[in-house]
């Protein structure tokens, strides 16, 4: 399955991917979270919405990603 950014509010439509907090290879839980997203609202955690195994990170710490773009 992949990690896609979720809605994060209301008129929010992207964030600035702050941190990964797992890498390649790296088993998570459902839950667990996997990286800090900045908005110019707030900072969140995006916690892993499944178990799995993280087989890619398609976002760089730095990048902006959109509203339903894959991470």
């Amino acid at each position: 399955m992949e990690l896609k950014l979720p809605e994060l509010g209301e008129g929010v439509h992207e964030g600035e991917l702050i941190k990964w907090k797992v890498n390649v290879g790296d088993i998570v839980r459902d839950d667990q979270p996997v990286c800090e997203i900045m908005t110019d609202k707030a900072t969140v955690e995006l916690p892993a919405p499944f178990h799995g195994t993280v087989t890619a990170l398609n976002a760089k710490e730095g990048d902006v990603v959109k509203v339903g773009q894959t991470m």
